[in-house]
């Protein structure tokens, strides 16, 4: 693959929607779905909502919705929402108009203006979901229950629509049936490691998030339904882990690479490391001084330590300069802070460089090119350089227009805007919703792919069809 491959995820991720499988048409007989609520006196047939899968799916897999039983081109609104654990309502709604038949097949029906999407988008109600209230992200922290979507069928259009004519709830899990959850407390690690269901070894991969601290959980269990032994490892603001972010060793991470390297459970000789924002350069910091590491994949990442010092034996990388003072902020008070760090390609700074070229690894870059965190792109451009100019082989860089800083996995919904812990105010993460949810599809195709391109395993069956 090219140094720099730009991927507008669009037109492949969806093409795929036309291949998903359908609901059946109805039966002649009004059909009975647990937690629809009828329509009274609009047709023979009861109106009611279908998913599939019926009743729970992983977060990551596509979910068709139809609803049956409508009148012939009836017009309806579809409202979407869920609560998170802290009680915060999220929501999204969609305006439609059912087929000549009383159909309405998310699949093959799109939406009409004046919803929160438009267009032929079947999982819209879930990447469209926004919270009620300002600057909050949807985020999972008890992988171990799932999130509860209801959906509502409302008579008609405009902001205050009809009454109701079906509604239905349906369950987004995160651990697959079979995947093993296990908390791992030895020596400094604080960690959670998951394992696939079935006889190892697994390809065993490192998952770091970033500055928000704690065990997020998500994304290596996510991972791990697919086939990949993953540890989830926190590395500051958890138990009795430094409480702030102003020195890290990389002794407590060659700890944990140590860890995986001696389970019995985890496929050698090396492992991957997957990290997103600082947890990113965190990796490729690991990858750069420590034995083992075999792939690293980093999401919107910087290849100049970012933050806080780095130290490892006598080695010590100081943080990239930063200018508070080049934050933008606008009318709503929402700051920019793309400007604000200094380049590391210049004057003092260039000591933050991370010395990448001593990795003996493979390296993906995923860059959204409308990152307003810092520049993604010249950063992972950047290190291409660097490893380029000390004759290691090209990293792979995949970057996705229109994408924001949060490229999650797939169909967590777009955050515009949150509250940023280091800076102080809520600052914006860029990213259009649409484009946005396409490079997570695609980037989590990609990741996977480039685990198991690098550590010899193979895409598991159950692996989700996108």
């Amino acid at each position: 693959m090219s140094a720099l491959t730009v991927r507008r995820a669009g037109s492949r991720c969806w093409q795929s929607w036309l291949s998903w499988p359908s609901p059946a048409p109805p039966h002649r007989s009004p059909l009975r779905v647990p937690g629809a609520c009828p329509a009274r006196g609009l047709s023979s047939m009861a109106a009611a909502i279908r998913f599939s899968p019926a009743s729970r799916s992983l977060f990551d897999e596509p979910l068709g919705i139809a609803v049956q039983g409508l009148g012939p081109r009836q017009e309806v609104t579809l409202r979407a929402s869920l609560r998170d654990e802290a009680g915060e309502l999220f929501e999204a709604r969609a305006r439609y108009r059912a087929a000549d038949d009383g159909e309405l097949d998310l699949a093959r029906c799109p939406a009409l203006p004046g919803g929160s999407f438009s267009g032929l988008e079947p999982m819209g109600l879930l990447w469209a979901l926004q919270p009620r209230k300002a600057f909050w992200r949807l985020v999972k922290k008890d992988v171990q229950t799932p999130f509860r979507l209801q959906l509502e069928v409302l008579e008609g259009h405009g902001d205050d629509p009809g009454r109701l004519l079906a509604q239905a709830q349906h369950e987004r899990a995160f651990l697959r049936d079979g995947v093993r959850r296990v908390p791992v407390r030895e020596g400094r690690i604080r960690a959670t490691l998951f394992l696939p269901p079935g006889n190892g070894p697994f390809p065993g991969v490192i998952d770091l998030y970033g500055t928000g601290g704690g065990l997020p959980e998500y994304r290596a269990c996510l991972l791990a339904n697919n086939g990949f032994a993953v540890l989830a490892l926190a590395f500051y603001s958890y138990e009795d882990l430094p409480k702030e972010m102003k020195e890290f060793n990389l002794d407590y991470f060659e700890e944990a690479v140590n860890y995986m390297l001696q389970h019995n459970q985890v496929k050698g000789p090396g492992i991957g490391l997957l990290g997103f924002s600082k947890g990113g350069d965190i990796c490729i910091s690991m990858a750069s001084f420590l034995k083992g590491i075999t792939a690293t994949a980093v999401i919107n990442g910087s290849v100049a330590n970012v933050g806080a010092v780095l130290r490892y034996k006598d080695v010590t990388i100081p943080p990239l300069g930063a200018n508070l003072k080049r934050i933008k902020v606008d009318k709503s008070g929402i700051g920019d802070i793309i400007d604000v760090l200094n380049s590391p390609l210049e004057g003092p700074d260039r000591q933050s460089f991370i010395p990448l070229e001593k990795a003996e690894c493979r390296f993906l870059f995923i860059v959204g090119q409308d990152d307003h965190n810092w520049k993604s792109e010249f950063f992972a451009v950047e290190g291409s350089k660097r490893l380029q100019a000390h004759g290691k082989e090209k990293p792979e860089i995949i970057c996705y227009p229109g994408a924001g800083h949060y490229i999650e996995p797939p169909f967590f919904p777009m955050c515009a805007a949150s509250m940023h812990l280091l800076i102080g105010m809520p600052v914006m993460w860029g990213g259009e919703p649409k484009a946005h949810c396409e490079a997570q599809i695609d980037a989590w195709q990609q990741i996977q792919a480039f685990f198991h391109r690098h550590l010899g395993g193979k895409p598991s069956r159950t692996a989700n069809k996108l």
